[in-house]
């Protein structure tokens, strides 16, 4: 009986130490492009990964991790519909985040950029790509703080663009108009972000992942020949090392895949 009390003593104090050893990651637009490759590098380090889409129904992708990851969950929340993203932290209500990682986004069509050129406007767009890009992100973080203050590594990020630089190398270009004010909005919210939460002992950090090549323009790239994507396993990992090694003293930074701190 004493060794069955000894037992299961250290059964109870093993699963303890394992719930506090796991690490949680919430990631927005997970099911193709970069935030599939972060599911798929935080899955294979062994963290517990809510990987959410905007899909009717489970997209092939994340099946297809779930099905090789017993601890990837497939998530709906669309981050331009208030209701989607409020029912999901419902649903996660008390569950740690460790690292909340602000994905989703739009581009556009870089190859057919007329909508998004002076000239030939749509301003409707417009709207769709501030919701999406910047609103978007502010709201999930607004929605998951506690959610991420309840958690060991307490961390926010998003996912912006040296387009939306004032500074960097995109500094003083025209053009694809939509897609570079909503990554400067998303810069400015997410300083705000890092200010308010401070006081929670939270860090929200932007990230640069560099010239991506992803599924969607991939084709494109390898058929013009064009030279300087990078691919999307290299800048995860790399964004993945940067917020592993995120201090507070980085809260509001704006740091490149790399580790360099970049221009706003």
């Amino acid at each position: 009986m004493r060794n069955a009390t000894i037992a299961a003593g250290l059964l109870a104090s093993f699963v303890l130490m394992s719930a506090a050893q796991a690490q949680t990651v919430l990631i927005t637009g997970s099911n193709s492009g970069i935030g599939l490759e972060f599911a798929k590098q935080y899955a294979d380090r062994g963290w517990t990964v809510i990987a959410t889409h905007r899909r009717a129904t489970t997209p092939d992708t994340l099946a297809a991790l779930e099905g090789q990851y017993p601890d990837v969950r497939a998530e709906k929340l669309d981050v331009t519909d208030h209701a989607s993203i409020d029912a999901l932290a419902a649903k996660l209500d008390g569950m740690p985040i460790d690292v909340l990682i602000n994905n989703a986004g739009i581009t556009g069509d870089f190859t057919k950029p007329r909508p998004q050129t002076l000239g030939t406007l749509d301003y409707d767009m417009a709207v769709h790509f501030f919701r999406t890009n910047a609103l978007g992100a502010l709201k999930v973080s607004e929605a998951f703080m506690d959610n991420v203050e309840a958690s060991d590594q307490k961390k926010i990020v998003a996912i912006s663009s040296l387009a939306g630089s004032f500074e960097g190398e995109s500094g003083g270009k025209g053009g694809i108009y939509w897609y570079r004010s909503s990554k400067a909005a998303l810069n400015m919210m997410m300083v705000g972000v890092a200010a308010d939460s401070k006081r929670k002992g939270i860090t929200a950090t932007l990230l640069s992942p560099g010239t991506v090549k992803v599924e969607k323009i991939a084709e494109m790239v390898e058929r013009a020949g064009i030279k300087g994507f990078i691919e999307p396993s290299e800048s995860i990992a790399g964004m993945i090392e940067v917020i592993e090694n995120l201090t507070p003293d980085d809260s509001g930074a704006f740091i490149r895949y790399t580790g360099e701190r970049q221009p706003f």
